[in-house]
């Protein structure tokens, strides 16, 4: 499709336009990244839907223990869901997929990490002409002293088969000193360095993990958005910033769509994209995001679709350069 054609597919609701244009999808967590109603036809049976409001990834974390979890926990639970994610990302138009896989997910393998390594470069194999799947070390932090599964971290790093590492979960559960070992790792096996951080924390947080763990990009970060010191700096050295808005509202960490954060952050020159963090959850692919956010009024469906092009030029290029130096 022409760029006119996306900011008109935009302008004139029309969805089905809107999907067709391609797009990426850079913050997705592999365990949660299809439509419930996806899982609800593998399971043959109905799955009790999350609440429309959640109280933080506490809300969020109650309704994956109590309903999600039972459903899933195997192999093959999990090897569904996440082929069903890719799936769905390319019947939405997505066309570079940054999935995160969670260490955890060696517990399914008998074989460990060689399971887990044949698995994924299976699935990038399959879905290769359709889409550029790169697929993300997850890190939860509720999990970082688990020395043996830091283990099977620091070799997951190792196998060539992950593109970028992703930290995650509750930001009070582990520093990110207490990561940087793994971090300085992944950064010399050339992987791109993410982290969730300022989803509900401050804006001098955001900064501080970026300089310690030297990331490339925040998943999140809307809290940056409280300090025009903080925007400036993740402008000049060229932080991106991977927003999910579905995810951020139904967490509450934002009161509606109308005053997300992503707006002031684009407006201080802040480099952004628009993700769906967890479909399974938020039932909002990429397109309905951007769709929803020109609805509430919050862009513009040419800066929209400026937004759009942008994140399709970072992907295509795809060559990892290093920040420069934060001092």
């Amino acid at each position: 499709m022409k760029e006119i054609g996306f900011i008109t597919a935009l302008s004139t609701n029309n969805l089905d336009a809107i999907r067709a244009a391609p797009k990426t999808d850079v913050h997705s967590h592999a365990f949660l990244s299809t439509r419930l109603r996806n899982l609800e036809k593998w399971l043959g049976h109905s799955v009790p839907r999350p609440p429309h409001r959640m109280n933080g990834l506490e809300g969020m974390m109650e309704y994956i223990l109590a309903v999600l979890v039972p459903l899933q926990k195997s192999r093959e639970g999990f090897e569904f869901v996440s082929a069903s994610g890719v799936n769905d990302a390319i019947e939405d138009g997505v066309v570079y997929l940054e999935m995160s896989f969670d260490i955890m997910m060696t517990r399914f393998y008998p074989d460990g990490l060689v399971g887990v390594k044949t698995y994924i470069e299976g699935l990038v194999d399959r879905f290769k002409p359709q889409v550029n799947l790169r697929p993300e070390l997850g890190i939860p932090r509720t999990h970082v002293s688990d020395a043996s599964l830091m283990k099977f971290a620091h070799e997951a790093v190792e196998l060539g088969v992950f593109k970028s590492i992703d930290l995650y979960s509750f930001e009070e559960a582990c520093t990110p000193e207490e990561v940087k070992p793994l971090y300085d790792a992944a950064r010399a096996a050339g992987m791109k360095l993410k982290a969730h951080v300022g989803e509900f924390g401050g804006a001098e947080e955001i900064r501080r993990t970026i300089e310690l763990l030297e990331l490339d990009e925040v998943q999140h970060g809307i809290a940056a958005a409280e300090s025009v010191e903080v925007m400036q700096w993740l402008s000049q050295h060229q932080i991106q910033l991977n927003v999910c808005p579905t995810s951020n509202v139904m967490l509450s960490a934002v009161p509606n769509l109308a005053s997300h954060p992503i707006r002031i952050l684009y407006d201080n020159g802040v480099t952004v994209t628009i993700n769906t963090d967890d479909l399974i959850i938020f039932g909002q692919s990429v397109s309905e995001e951007y769709l929803n956010l020109y609805t509430a009024g919050v862009f513009s469906a040419k800066e929209l679709n400026d937004i759009r092009l942008a994140s399709l030029s970072k992907a295509e290029n795809n060559t990892r350069v290093r920040n420069p130096s934060y001092k």
